[in-house]
């Protein structure tokens, strides 16, 4: 095998959401606009197809297919990061048009699901303190934008009252 990567399945507005993609997150830039050389389900000839594009540095595609299929949250972009600043700039970006779901889950304007977590998040739930990640969960059960600085002072807490 060469290569895997993913494939995003737009009804019409895969090089739209791809160039929001790669202004949004860092490290990504857009690649190949393909057009389509005769009529398809997704599009009619001369229109785009589907855009070759990197996201902090992983190859995908848009393509625009059968508008009949959706996006699920079943599938979801993981954005795992750096600072709360971070976290913010990339939530409030998805959130305009989008909808925010509980526990860091938002789907965008275009019907694709991201989970946005500091990168802490991970080293928190790998700890081998269940008290300290069982609190530092239900504190992230409550939210729906992820608080670092809440997230640590419930893990630090360890369900113990301050």
């Amino acid at each position: 095998m060469k290569d895997l990567h993913h494939c995003l399945w737009f009804k019409g507005e895969a090089e739209e959401a791809a160039r929001f993609y790669v202004d949004l997150v860092p490290g990504s830039r857009l690649g190949k606009v393909h057009r389509n050389v005769m009529d398809t389900p997704g599009g009619r000839k001369g229109e785009v197809m589907m855009v070759d594009f990197t996201l902090a540095g992983r190859a995908h595609l848009a393509l625009n297919g059968n508008p009949n299929y959706a996006f699920t949250p079943a599938i979801s972009l993981c954005a795992a990061c750096e600072s709360q600043e971070e976290l913010d700039r990339i939530w409030d970006a998805l959130a305009e048009g989008g909808q925010p779901m509980r526990c860091g889950w938002i789907t965008d304007r275009y019907g694709v699901t991201w989970q946005v977590f500091p990168s802490q998040l991970m080293t928190m739930m790998s700890a081998d303190d269940g008290a300290k990640v069982a609190s530092m969960t239900a504190a992230m059960m409550a939210m729906v934008k992820l608080d670092l600085a809440a997230l640590e002072a419930a893990f630090a807490s360890g369900g113990k009252a301050a």
